[in-house]
C-alpha cells in the first residue's frame, strides 16, 4: 500500500508562523508535524509514500529529503502555488499512488491512532476514521452506525473526519458529474473539494468506518500548536 500525505495547504490561519514555513513542517514537540507521520508510516510497513505541496513546496524535499531517513521513498507532487483542494490533490497525485487503495492523511493533524488498526482494505470506496468532536467543531461531519457505516444526515450523534482514510482511487472516477461545472472544475489540473464526493459514495452506501476515541488535534491555529507542544513535551 501506498500513501498521500495532504501538504498543499496555505495556512492561512497559522499566520505569521506559515510566511516562510509550510503548516506540515512546523514543529511540535522538536519534530516537524509531518514526521510524527512518516514514523507511523514507515512502522505500519508502508514504503512509498507521495507528498502533495504547493505553498512554499521547495521546502520539503530540503528538509525531508528523498524518506531514506524513515526508511521510505518519498515523492513530491507540486500543485503549482495556487492548492487544487484535497480532491484535485488526490486526483493530481493518482498516477503516483497506483490502481491499489492507499491511505491518505493531512499533513496538519497529530494523532496517537493505530494505522495498524485500519483494514488492509476499504470494503468498497472509502473507510474514514472519526474522532469525538472538538471544541471549534462541535456538530461533526459524519453520522457512523453500529455496522460501520457512514452518513451524512442527522440520525443520530455525529463524529468529526479526523483526515485519515483509505481510499480507492475509483471514487474519483465520476468527480466531475458530482461536482459540477465549477471554476475549479474548469482549471487545469482540476480542483476541487474531497467532501462533496464522499457524500455521494455514502448516499449509496458506499463509506464505511471507525471511531477513535484516543487523542487528535487538528493544528489550525497558533494556538492549538501550541498547546500540543506544551503536551507532547510533558508526557
Amino acid at each position: 500500500m501506498r500513501a498521500l500525505i495532504f501538504a498543499a495547504g496555505l495556512g492561512t490561519r497559522m499566520r505569521p508562523l506559515t510566511d516562510h514555513t509550510p503548516k506540515p513542517l512546523l514543529e511540535a514537540a522538536g519534530k516537524p508535524l509531518i514526521a510524527w507521520h512518516l514514523e507511523k508510516l514507515s512502522a505500519l510497513g508502508i514504503r512509498e509514500v507521495v507528498i502533495n505541496t504547493a505553498h512554499l513546496g521547495a521546502r520539503f524535499p530540503q528538509l525531508l529529503g528523498n524518506g531514506a531517513h524513515w526508511g521510505l521513498r518519498l515523492h513530491y507532487a507540486y500543485e503549482g502555488e495556487v492548492p487544487l483542494e484535497t480532491g484535485g490533490g488526490m486526483l493530481n497525485a493518482l498516477d503516483q499512488l497506483g490502481d491499489a487503495p492507499f491511505l491518505a492523511i493531512n499533513g496538519d493533524i497529530w494523532t496517537d491512532f493505530d494505522f495498524a488498526t485500519l483494514p488492509a482494505a476499504p470494503r468498497d470506496q472509502a473507510h474514514l476514521v472519526l474522532v469525538d468532536n472538538p471544541e471549534h467543531h462541535p456538530h461533526g461531519d459524519f453520522r457512523l452506525d453500529v455496522h460501520g457505516g457512514l452518513h451524512d444526515d442527522e440520525a443520530g450523534p455525529r463524529l468529526t473526519f479526523a483526515g485519515i482514510g483509505l481510499y480507492r482511487p475509483q471514487l474519483l472516477e465520476h468527480w466531475r458529474a458530482v461536482v459540477g461545472d465549477t471554476q475549479g472544475a474548469r482549471r487545469q489540473p482540476p480542483a476541487f473539494g474531497l467532501a462533496p464526493l464522499l457524500r455521494a459514495a455514502m448516499s449509496a452506501g458506499r463509506v464505511d468506518g471507525q471511531h477513535h476515541g484516543g487523542r487528535w488535534t487538528d493544528v489550525g491555529t497558533p494556538q492549538r500548536l501550541e498547546m500540543l507542544d506544551k503536551t507532547l513535551r510533558t508526557r
